[in-house]
């Protein structure tokens, strides 16, 4: 989950419907700029008695963060309080319960994704083991509640806590109890945005199947795969989901715009304080009606955060997030990484890959996305196919992308050595979530036991 974007409109007032339009604009970049970065959760736990840990106790997230500053990360506080961390590979922030986040550096290649995630790996092992925390690489939780999940000290989600429950069931679940791992990729006109928008959103559920890490609730199996990739669909359907618009033929900056001036707010920052604002319309703060705010209009920094509480399963701010898939153990980060450099920056692969998804309908999709919660790899894919079929195609398009950008990068081995592990989870068509339910049948299924077989 972003955690805002301060000073990325530069405190410019917002004047015109172009000025927000030039925001998406602005990410255009030519194909030779392109890069990618990720973004990836994990959950942290003590390892004497596998508790989530709070942010002020000793040895807590806090003293966490602390001790990656001997790696030389900056603090980054709110109000008086060490919140997060910025350096040379990005950016670490906490998610609503603790989740520990690594927002990583923009890369040219899943190569540097992958020896940056190593790096961030190493350096959780050395602060954890001294302070006798371990990392779990899960996309939900698997035997917390819901009220034993402590809480950050972070603005943003104290207005989001209280305004959850009005929209849906399970947000404070996906708030507290989720991780996943995102890549950000970028494009290079709004023709390519919406073609790469439009094939990633119809392939996001591949992703999620191939990724589906997430098959425990509370101790025991849930009956799904990706409870995470479900908990979503409880969440909050004004910001969440397959955006039906995408498959139609008006789609663009202006239409993704309308709707994102549409989904209700959640806060306005001011003087690095968050204003409740939830619920109320973007819309009317440009007309300088926000009643948190009466009287005043927005900058483009406001649209910044706006864009940020936005949450569909394709993410448009000033370049594409894919957000499908489960947390998982960290060579899965590149695998992401990979699968979708691979499809997306590849004019051959992207062509091939929208060749496959454009006789799609959005009700098959939406099919298609509900079913492979649960299903994984055996939900049934929009041409009628199994998704692991149409996964072990995707991922054959992919490995052409990554062959091709060897030569176009000069690289000596090709990035398609990242796919390996989705190679095995589409070829033998058992997914993460099925072999850790396989091997905790065959032993105790007790908190240590998944702390020695998902660990990050």
């Amino acid at each position: 989950m972003s955690t805002g974007t301060e000073g990325a409109g530069g405190g410019r007032p917002i004047e015109s419907r172009d000025d927000m339009l030039s925001v998406f604009a602005s990410g255009e970049k030519p194909r030779a700029a392109w890069r990618l970065g990720t973004e990836h959760e994990k959950f942290v736990v003590r390892r004497l008695d596998l508790r989530a840990p709070g942010h002020a106790e000793p040895g807590g997230i806090r003293d966490l963060l602390e001790g990656f500053m001997r790696f030389g990360w900056a603090p980054v506080e709110e109000g008086g309080q060490l919140i997060g961390l910025a350096g040379a590979d990005g950016s670490i922030s906490l998610e609503p319960a603790g989740q520990f986040e690594l927002s990583g550096a923009q890369r040219r290649t899943v190569h540097e994704t992958a020896a940056e995630t190593r790096r961030h790996r190493q350096q959780c092992a050395e602060v954890g083991e001294a302070l006798g925390l371990g990392f779990l690489g899960l996309g939900f939780h698997p035997t917390d509640t819901r009220e034993a999940r402590p809480w950050m000290p972070k603005g943003r989600y104290g207005i989001m806590r209280a305004y959850m429950p009005r929209v849906g069931l399970l947000g404070l679940d996906m708030m507290t109890r989720t991780c996943t791992i995102q890549v950000n990729l970028d494009y290079g006109s709004e023709a390519d945005m919406v073609r790469k928008f439009r094939v990633s959103q119809a392939l996001q559920p591949v992703a999620t199947a191939l990724f589906a890490n997430a098959p425990l609730k509370e101790g025991a199996p849930s009956g799904f795969l990706s409870l995470r990739s479900h908990i979503w669909t409880g969440t909050d359907p004004d910001r969440t989901g397959i955006l039906p618009f995408v498959v139609d033929g008006g789609f663009g900056y202006a239409r993704y715009l309308d709707w994102a001036l549409d989904v209700p707010m959640y806060f306005v920052r001011r003087n690095g304080r968050y204003i409740d604002c939830a619920g109320q319309s973007f819309r009317a703060f440009l007309d300088g009606r926000l009643p948190c705010l009466p009287g005043e209009r927005p900058t483009l920094d406001d649209f910044h955060d706006h864009l940020s509480t936005l949450f569909p399963e394709v993410r448009l701010k000033t370049y594409l997030e894919m957000r499908g898939a489960d947390g998982g153990p960290a060579p899965m980060v590149p695998a992401l990484a990979a699968f979708w450099a691979g499809l997306l920056y590849c004019p051959a692969a992207l062509d091939q890959a929208w060749q496959l998804v454009r006789g799609w309908s959005l009700e098959r999709q939406l099919a298609m996305r509900a079913e492979v919660p649960r299903s994984a790899l055996r939900a049934t894919a929009p041409d009628g196919r199994p998704v692991r079929e149409v996964a072990l195609d995707v991922l054959a398009l992919a490995q052409q992308g990554l062959s091709e950008r060897r030569a176009e990068l000069e690289l000596g081995e090709s990035e398609a050595c990242h796919l390996g592990p989705l190679w095995e989870i589409a070829e033998e068509g058992a997914t993460l979530a099925e072999r850790l339910l396989a091997k905790l049948r065959r032993s105790e299924s007790d908190m240590a036991r998944i702390m020695e077989l998902a660990a990050f």
